[in-house]
């Protein structure tokens, strides 16, 4: 086990070297940018983070800060070019690729996924003929969302279609959103079978290449032949690396690894006008903001769903967001009415919590925008709490509540009331607003949960930091 000692060497090292122009993209400094690169810095000595790679994009012009090391066994300092698995941001990236095989006429995202992948079935027939592309790019095609793909190397995803044939009915196709990673491993078949490419080419050739990203992988073996990070875990002076070396086998839910400059850089394709590489046309400006437009609301909750992207409003200002967590945590937050994105890019499971904090300083720092108490902190595709919640000081009845919820395969969730507290499962919860409680001690403390009704107004299912299970 290697001290900590390791990470107060590299963050010198590292910032010696972030004050070199980056690679690709210019690097400027100014008083609000280095004001959040020093919470960066302090934070990482506070959570034991080994690595952080931190940028934004104003305006179009980039300003990043790479600081610490990608290996606390084998020390080399994070760069604007060092690469960083974006575990769940790749959802994104499946969006961006189906939104061009929308404007070349192969894909109609209201079309039934049935249409594309004539063999795909689940055990509901009307939710197989039901379920349309735009459910898959939402998170509410209504079956259990977290089901990892059997490594088939080229047939992974096909196979994985195939696995889905007994899979119950949680709710009605776009009744109910759920994070939901089976519907993009679905969505990449798509992409595979209309675009004739296996998903790695496609995501290449569609996103990649297009755009003008030149560190940003889906295989592993491309991936180790350049400089990048690795995941780490536990507490600050005990950080160790994370092994075996975690990988997605789903490319198109969180297979994508890129470095802080490309990620930048694809930030800034998002913000502009749809031009990638020498100004070539990628996708219309029309089509950008479709994935930021609303699509469906997160029921119990504030915020929306748009192709992709996760939207909610910050002091009334739209954000559309995605995270990440895969022994890396990581965040990509668009700002469009403000011409901004953020990255941060982390290389240990704590991550999180530096995200949190930082993200919140930097949105106040950068635009004045503040999180409401009642707003979590962070994005679905990264663990997010509601610390600063303001618990009700008159509970209601917890009759309606009470239950079995069941999300097959996965198992269920109780709610129940033990020693006069409302629980789900072993977690103590109180509520915040009407049908939203969030964790109220241990370890889970603030986590999110929220009661989902159906069109007769019951409580019919609770959602557990992002997923549904369904009410008996």
């Amino acid at each position: 086990m290697r001290p900590l000692l390791t990470l107060a060497a590299a963050l010198t090292l590292a910032t010696l070297f972030a004050t070199a122009p980056a690679s690709t993209l210019a690097t400027q400094t100014d008083a609000k940018f280095e004001q959040i690169a020093a919470l960066v810095t302090q934070k990482m000595t506070e959570y034991g983070v080994p690595g952080v790679a931190f940028g934004i994009v104003k305006n179009g012009q980039a300003t990043v800060r790479a600081l610490g090391t990608t290996n606390v066994d084998n020390s080399q300092p994070v760069t604007p070019d060092t690469v960083f698995s974006l575990a769940s941001i790749s959802k994104t990236v499946t969006t961006t690729a189906m939104m061009r095989l929308v404007e070349q006429g192969k894909v109609d995202l209201s079309a039934p996924v049935a249409q594309y992948l004539p063999g795909f079935k689940v055990h509901d027939e009307a939710a197989t003929r039901n379920v349309k592309i735009w459910h898959l790019l939402t998170h509410t095609p209504g079956w259990e969302g977290q089901l990892t793909a059997e490594d088939r190397g080229a047939q992974t995803l096909a196979n994985f279609i195939d696995s889905m044939k007994d899979l119950p009915k949680l709710a009605e196709p776009g009744e109910v959103w759920s994070y939901n990673n089976a519907g993009f491993n679905v969505a990449g078949r798509v992409i595979e079978v209309v675009s004739g490419q296996p998903i790695h080419n496609a995501f290449r050739t569609l996103v990649f290449e297009p755009i003008g990203l030149m560190r940003s992988f889906t295989r592993i073996e491309d991936l180790v032949t350049y400089p990048f990070a690795v995941a780490h875990r536990g507490a600050p002076g005990q950080v160790t690396v994370s092994r075996p070396l975690s990988r997605s086998v789903s490319v198109a839910a969180g297979g994508v690894s890129m470095s802080l400059n490309d990620i930048l850089s694809y930030a800034k394709f998002h913000l502009g006008d749809g031009t990638g590489r020498e100004g070539k046309p990628v996708l219309t400006r029309a089509s950008l903001e479709l994935m930021r437009t609303p699509r469906v609301r997160k029921n119990a909750t504030d915020e929306e769903m748009g192709l992709g992207w996760h939207l909610r409003r910050v002091g009334g200002v739209m954000t559309a967001a995605h995270g990440g967590t895969l022994g890396h945590i990581l965040l990509l937050e668009l700002v469009p009415e403000r011409h901004l994105a953020l990255a941060i890019l982390t290389n240990h499971a704590n991550g999180w919590r530096l995200i949190q904090d930082v993200e919140r300083s930097a949105l106040t720092t950068l635009e004045g925008m503040k999180l409401d108490p009642a707003q979590a902190i962070g994005h679905r595709g990264i663990n997010e709490t509601m610390p600063d919640a303001p618990i009700q000081a008159k509970q209601p009845d917890s009759a309606p509540y009470l239950g079995i919820y069941r999300r097959p395969p996965m198992g269920s969730n109780t709610v129940r009331v033990q020693d006069g507290q409302l629980r789900v499962d072993d977690s103590a919860i109180a509520f915040y607003a009407p049908d939203r409680a969030v964790v109220t001690s241990g370890n889970q403390r603030g986590n999110p949960v929220e009661f989902i009704r159906n069109a007769r107004g019951e409580v019919g299912w609770v959602r557990v930091v992002g997923r549904i299970a369904r009410k008996e």
